[in-house]
């Protein structure tokens, strides 16, 4: 995640220290082995929506193989003991699960730190009562759009007027609640309406994802924005993100799923603020950038328990929490991804590699399981990446050097879908070991 607020807009939120340790004087950031996961639980894959870029390929059914109620409670005592930092109740949609609210209170009883994830279209006033008393920290509510252009992301009718009054009823509450949205053709030219929307409901948060191409997400790879129409997305950010501040409206603004977005923003202060910009650098590298996302500061567990080094990774399982606590999954570095992950630099290769990009410290080579999806190598560099090759320094001398260890990869143009590893099928039988298509 890269916090557009605390960067650029220069606020301030409760959990920026995490990110940029309380401006970079906070203790020396963990390595890879010591640090502990930001976890996503898929608690189940039914959803009563059906979103056309949905990770999970999710519907309105019945799965089979969710974790029981004592299998989920076993996983949560493991997390617990493990220390993650925080536990991302996901789906399909949590809400549709009838022991959600009992899985979250055993969670609070030991001290885990629970959000949640949901598209919002269940919350009523009651549901938003039980949710603030099961004490979510934060709940995140996914809208793609306004009014029809919502709707037809979400695959129902009425989805953006019930998710409106899912925020409302959170507000009312007093629930920490926050906008989730993935940035695509369909709605990246109404992002001024988004922000008036944030301002007018009283929204906190929002976060704005890059579209990934896992799940159903592979179907509408066309639909992801070119390079030009994502600079023009997050200028667009940069700019409500700053109006924000100055008006004084403490709003937490961030984009995730691209750490390009970080030395795009460090470009765009150093025109207009070349110290602060050297000071908002600092903090991009102080946690290490980009390297320390999957595989390390955060991971994902599915209906099932299988275990992904992030939520769009599925077709990848480094084991199932059926056969092994997750912490010893986690920690087992005998799987190749696994290990790669935690030590990425020696690994990525052409336009991202780290004596290629002068960025790679603060980015990290981004999110691998996009060049995983597009390229079959979980290395490869990372296709959405929108800077030039000027503004990364991939001079001729460079290509040459890249061209010599061949590790030419063409970057997709997305008018048309690139090609993309089809997910795994979630009704196959639990993975105990590393049944992916990707080699490390």
């Amino acid at each position: 995640m890269i916090s557009v607020s605390k960067l650029y807009g220069g606020g301030t939120a409760e959990s920026d220290g995490l990110r940029y340790g309380h401006g970079g004087q906070g203790p020396a950031p963990k390595t890879a082995a010591e640090r502990r996961p930001v976890t996503v639980w898929n608690v189940t894959r039914t959803c009563n929506l059906r979103c056309i870029h949905c990770y999970t390929d999710s519907e309105a059914r019945k799965y089979s193989g969710e974790l029981t109620t004592d299998e989920g409670k076993t996983l949560i005592q493991d997390l617990a003991d493990f220390q993650v930092p925080a536990l991302l109740f996901s789906g399909g949609e949590p809400l549709a699960r009838p022991d959600l609210f009992e899985l979250v209170s055993f969670a609070r009883s030991l001290g885990v730190r629970p959000t949640l994830s949901t598209n919002g279209t269940l919350i009523t006033d009651e549901t938003a009562r039980k949710i603030k008393e099961a004490g979510f920290t934060y709940v995140g509510i996914s809208l793609d759009g306004i009014g029809g252009i919502n709707d037809r992301f979400r695959g129902v009718d009425g989805a953006f007027d019930r998710a409106v009054r899912g925020f409302k009823a959170c507000v009312g509450v007093g629930q920490r609640v926050g906008l989730r949205l993935t940035l695509t053709r369909h709605n990246f030219k109404i992002l001024h309406g988004i922000f008036d929307f944030i301002e007018r409901e009283q929204i906190d948060r929002a976060c704005f994802y890059h579209l990934v191409y896992s799940g159903r997400g592979g179907q509408i790879a066309e639909d992801d924005l070119s390079r030009e129409e994502t600079r023009q997305a997050i200028d667009i950010i940069l700019e409500r993100t700053e109006d924000f501040h100055t008006r004084g409206l403490n709003k937490e603004i961030l984009t995730v799923d691209n750490h390009v977005d970080g030395i795009y923003l460090y470009l765009k202060l150093l025109e207009k603020a070349p110290a602060r910009a050297e000071k908002v650098f600092k903090l991009l590298t102080w946690n290490g950038g980009g390297m320390y996302s999957s595989g390390v500061g955060i991971a994902d567990i599915d209906f099932q328990g299988n275990v992904h080094a992030d939520q769009f990774w599925m077709h990848y399982s480094f084991g199932n929490v059926r056969q092994r606590p997750f912490s010893r999954i986690w920690m087992d570095t005998s799987d190749p991804l696994m290990a790669g992950l935690k030590n990425r630099r020696a690994r990525i290769k052409g336009r991202c590699a780290p004596d290629i990009c002068k960025w790679f410290d603060a980015c990290g080579g981004a999110l691998r399981v996009r060049a995983d999806l597009v390229y079959n190598d979980p290395w490869a560099p990372e296709p959405a990446c929108y800077l030039t090759d000027e503004e990364i320094g991939f001079t001729e001398e460079k290509k040459a050097l890249v061209k010599l260890r061949g590790q030419e990869f063409q970057l997709p143009e997305f008018s048309r879908p690139p090609k993309v590893v089809p997910p795994k099928a979630f009704d196959d039988p639990p993975a105990v070991s590393c049944t992916g298509g990707t080699e490390a």
